[in-house]
């Protein structure tokens, strides 16, 4: 019993030290991409599937599930918008030095889903998978993704530091078949956000 006391103790003290307060300056709304209203995609902040923050007093510990349950050709996708938590309008970041976000283990974590889409202001989309942080372990049950978005290793194409980032959305699109990765589970649970190292862990 001593013993399952002092690991519970110092998983609590290791979470502390890795907790970030969550952002007030960025949000992520969910939406779907649907548009042949097939009914089989999901995105949405749930109580109770995101990590245990101590930094909460609520204790809700939202987490985004974003689900896709049908093939991955199929023409839709669950989505997670990033937008200013005050007010609507571009983003206007620049430089973006840093993507990621905690996510569940059990889900999917794909090359190309669930994956940051990247819009500067010249119009071009970059793509930044989940897979090519890769996944570190974090806390039992969860790995954290860290990724570079100027690496070109890690984004397709890569951002430049001069680049205006007007648009980012968090995309889910690949499915339960094969083409979805060997895990075939189409359905992602991920936690604080990370947009250039600030964290969006609930909704508001």
């Amino acid at each position: 019993m001593k013993i399952r006391i002092l690991a519970a103790c110092l998983l609590l003290a290791f979470v502390s030290a890795t907790a970030v307060a969550q952002s007030e300056t960025f949000v992520v709304k969910p939406s779907k991409f649907d548009p042949g209203a097939t009914g089989t995609v999901v995105s949405q902040w749930v109580k109770n599937l995101g990590l245990q923050d101590p930094g909460e007093t609520d204790n809700e510990n939202w987490g985004l599930l974003l689900s896709k349950n049908t093939a991955t050709d199929t023409n839709a996708a669950a989505v997670g918008r990033v937008a200013f938590a005050c007010c609507g309008g571009n983003l206007n970041i620049k430089p973006l030095s840093e993507l990621g976000f905690d996510i569940r283990n059990g889900g999917h974590c794909g090359a190309g889903s669930p994956r940051f889409n990247v819009v500067t202001s010249d119009n071009v989309t970059h793509f930044v998978g989940c897979a090519a942080g890769p996944p570190v372990a974090f806390v039992p049950g969860w790995n954290r993704v860290r990724l570079d978005p100027t690496n070109p290793a890690q984004a397709f194409p890569p951002v430049l530091a001069t680049d205006l980032v007007v648009r980012i959305s968090i995309v889910a699109d690949e499915g339960v078949d094969a083409a979805g990765g060997p895990d075939s589970s189409g359905l992602s649970v991920i936690d604080n956000i990370d947009i250039n190292g600030d964290l969006i862990g609930e909704p508001k």
